[in-house]
């Protein structure tokens, strides 16, 4: 049996397309060996060059035979390469998976593949079935208020999200034209790092970062660069967030179902200075059979979140509901596009 990860085969036999499926249905075996050797930190062992699997295995305390077995799965994928002499090295695309690469990979990998988002996806059919996430029948509670109470995974999400965040920051506050003076919010914010970009790029703009108490105390804004420019305000998104020129909801939305995306935005438009702007900066799902990260999120989402991905049309029908309206979309080189809409 061969584990795969090829092209969609042109015009394929009967064999080849059954073939080429139970290749996709081992698909997972990838992201789970990603996961084992971001949580041992395999990656770093290797930094240095090359290494046998022996010595390898030694230096992380792992298995010898095992991690051989992983790794050539890895090998696969281009991660790692496997040596005529039957070492391993860590190839470029597999340096994210480093603890100290300038973006690393690894708390975002541990996100995705942590047991509250894996194990939902290995439901989809009851979601097929029951038309809602399962969240809550494995978990027992839904997933924010989990979220709450459990500091691990809390933990991941946090460090995963600030991965994410992280390799697309710059592109994202590069593509938009923020204005020159005024204050911008960053609802939902996180650790911000996002703001902290805006504001290095906009040296006349004052910043606010809203998030919840536990949240906003790591916060990454203390640097000389935007001092004085920024301040951190503890709060609920549902109820009350602060007046400004522009509002941002970075990977806010898609956690939450229309009603409460509609909650969440009404309260950004009562907050607005006149002429000010709402930013939705979430994946837009596009048209068409092409591939695309949100398509796949949107799912994993539908297993775990209320929340969904969206299309243009369904950002469109969610401002109007809030009185808003989508002026334009602009897209950042990333996953994500900027979705501006102003008072309707």
């Amino acid at each position: 049996m061969r584990a795969e990860n090829g092209p969609v085969p042109v015009g394929p036999s009967a064999r080849e397309a059954t073939s080429w499926l139970i290749d996709q249905a081992l698909g997972f075996v990838f992201p789970a060996a990603l996961r084992a050797v971001a949580v041992l930190g395999v990656a770093d062992r290797l930094a240095g060059g090359p290494l046998p699997v022996a010595e390898l295995a030694e230096r992380a305390g792992v298995h010898e035979g095992n991690v051989l077995r992983v790794l050539r799965v890895l090998a696969t994928r281009g991660v790692v390469e496997e040596l005529d002499d039957g070492r391993f090295r860590l190839t470029e695309l597999g340096q994210p998976l480093r603890s100290d690469a300038p973006l690393p990979a690894g708390p975002a990998i541990l996100m995705l593949t942590d047991r509250s988002l894996w194990q939902p996806c290995g439901e989809l059919e009851a979601c097929l079935r029951q038309g809602g996430p399962v969240f809550d029948e494995l978990f027992g509670m839904p997933f924010f208020q989990y979220f709450a109470q459990e500091e691990r995974t809390a933990t991941a999400f946090h460090n995963g999200m600030a991965a994410f965040s992280d390799q697309e920051n710059e592109p994202i506050a590069a593509a938009y034209d923020f204005p020159e003076a005024g204050t911008v919010v960053d609802i939902g914010g996180g650790r911000g790092g996002f703001l902290l970009e805006v504001l290095r790029r906009r040296p006349g703009l004052h910043g606010v970062l809203l998030d919840e108490p536990h949240v906003v105390t790591d916060h990454r804004l203390d640097v000389d660069e935007v001092k004085g420019r920024w301040e951190v305000t503890p709060g609920d998104f549902f109820t009350e967030v602060p007046t400004a020129d522009v509002h941002m909801l970075k990977r806010i939305l898609h956690d939450w179902d229309d009603e409460r995306c509609v909650d969440i935005l009404r309260t950004s438009r009562r907050s607005l200075a006149p002429g000010g702007r709402v930013l939705v900066i979430d994946a837009v799902i596009p048209s068409g059979n092409a591939p695309h990260q949100a398509k796949a999120l949107d799912v994993l989402l539908m297993a775990a979140f209320p929340g969904r991905e969206r299309t243009r049309a369904e950002f469109e029908r969610l401002f109007a509901a809030a009185g808003l309206a989508l002026s334009r979309i602009v897209p950042t080189g990333t996953v994500v596009s900027v979705v501006e809409a102003r008072l309707g």
